[in-house]
């Protein structure tokens, strides 16, 4: 009966496309796109530790946290429109 059930739910997911250059470059534009939104939007910058690497001076207040944020919001954008584009059967 579980063997069942989850067959039942294997066959109605959404088909989704294999890692490809393509899906990697739409993931890495979605992720510098969220970091130019996050840029400008993020009210309070450079409250929490700063990056372990050299920024450069227009970066100069972009720390950890705000690195961690965009790149989180990156990620949520990127997924979304992987599946929207695989499903459209662009990618």
């Amino acid at each position: 009966m579980l063997y069942t059930t989850l067959l039942a739910v294997a066959s109605n997911s959404a088909p989704t496309s294999n890692w490809s250059p393509t899906v990697g470059l739409v993931m890495i534009l979605a992720n510098l796109f969220a970091v130019i939104i996050g840029y400008r939007a993020i009210q309070n910058p450079g409250k929490g530790p700063g990056l372990p690497v050299g920024t450069p001076p227009l970066l100069k207040k972009f720390g950890f946290p705000e690195l961690l944020a965009t790149l989180s919001f990156g990620h949520i954008i990127g997924t979304g429109l992987i599946l929207g584009l695989s499903n459209a059967g662009v990618l």
